[in-house]
């Protein structure tokens, strides 16, 4: 419910307008106190996820995985808490706020409505999940979801689990960093790569698959590598990986030893208790990278903190690494658009001299 005072009638009114034009509420009780205007609106919940329903009714049933709706773009007023993904054959709908019954009832309508239209053969799968303080709740809304699940992006085969977890074994908004290491390393086969913070690896994956001759992959938690291992597998990729179960700030030796690399991948969580904090220990990264490069390489920088921006970035790596050169910014996936590009992912490349 929303307040909204006025010591001007008419000012008030054209407020009003504007309110319910923006947010699609109604206008419930006007009361005039003396000089004050004061107006009660009731929001409806439904009616504010209408861009997320109105995205529903458009979607179909891609090859690919991907995200559907990025209402935490910031992009749909009253949506910033909901997104909507696909894993095929899979709906993933998730919510950063509680989400009521009737609002999960509204997008099983829609779903439901949309889903008779263009695969009325098919069961509706979808999933929802509630995610909080770094905790989530899913629970299966429709249909079943596959075990083992698989699915697939520009021909790259992977293992996802959205029913366990907060996270699902793949990220859906890293598309255009998977994309930019294939061409990359495509153009230059036989390099060898560094993935740091590998998780399920599917850095890794797209590496080998465009020519790679070796690729080390290391990640603290022995489980991300093993569904990593099994991705590997569904690929047909038997050799040229190696997979590190370490703690990175206690393994620079063993990781020294292997190099130098051609391309290092720093793809690391924001904030992980106990093992990471990017305000702090990202820079303990960055200082390594000029040691582990080998001449004319590359380093693939990403962060995903709306709190840490651009500059961020590049201002460590001016200090600490002053002997790479930045080349630019990727751009991040159309479907991950974002009103502000300081608060999205972000994802630099830099290159060590020849």
């Amino acid at each position: 419910m929303v307040q909204a005072k006025s010591p001007d009638f008419q000012g008030f009114l054209l407020f009003c307008g504007r309110l319910v034009g923006k947010h699609r509420v109604s206008l419930r009780e006007g009361l005039a106190k003396g000089s004050r205007i004061v107006c009660v609106l009731q929001i409806s919940g439904p009616i504010l996820m209408q861009a997320l329903l109105d995205a529903i009714a458009e979607i179909t049933m891609p090859a690919d995985a991907g995200r559907v709706f990025h209402g935490r773009g910031g992009l749909f007023p009253g949506c910033e808490h909901w997104t909507l993904d696909v894993y095929p054959p899979v709906w993933v709908l998730t919510s950063f706020l509680p989400a009521s019954e009737a609002e999960l009832e509204a997008v099983h309508a829609a779903l439901s409505r949309r889903w008779a239209e263009v695969h009325p053969e098919l069961p509706l799968n979808w999933v929802y999940q509630y995610r909080f303080e770094a905790r989530a709740e899913t629970r299966l809304m429709a249909g079943s979801v596959p075990d083992p699940h698989v699915v697939e992006e520009k021909g790259a085969r992977f293992r996802v689990h959205l029913l366990k977890g907060l996270n699902h074994g793949f990220f859906l908004d890293m598309a255009e960093g998977r994309r930019w290491v294939r061409e990359h390393v495509a153009a230059r086969p036989g390099m060898k790569v560094l993935n740091l913070f590998a998780y399920t690896c599917a850095f890794s994956v797209v590496a080998l698959q465009a020519g790679a001759r070796d690729v080390t992959n290391v990640d603290m938690s022995d489980g991300a590598l093993a569904i990593g291992k099994r991705n590997h597998l569904l690929n047909g990729l038997t050799e040229g990986a190696r997979f590190l179960p370490h703690d990175i700030f206690s393994s620079w030796g063993k990781i020294t030893r292997g190099g130098p690399y051609d391309l290092i991948v720093l793809d690391p969580p924001s904030y992980q208790k106990g093992s990471f904090v990017a305000e702090k220990d990202y820079v303990r990264l960055m200082r390594r990278l000029p040691e582990l490069l080998a001449p004319g390489g590359h380093a693939l920088l990403c962060l995903n903190s709306p709190k840490l921006g651009v500059a961020f970035l590049q201002e460590w790596m001016q200090e600490v690494a002053p002997q790479l050169h930045f080349e630019g910014r990727l751009a991040n996936p159309a479907s991950f658009a974002d009103i502000s590009d300081e608060r999205a992912l972000k994802v630099l490349v830099y290159r060590t001299a020849d």
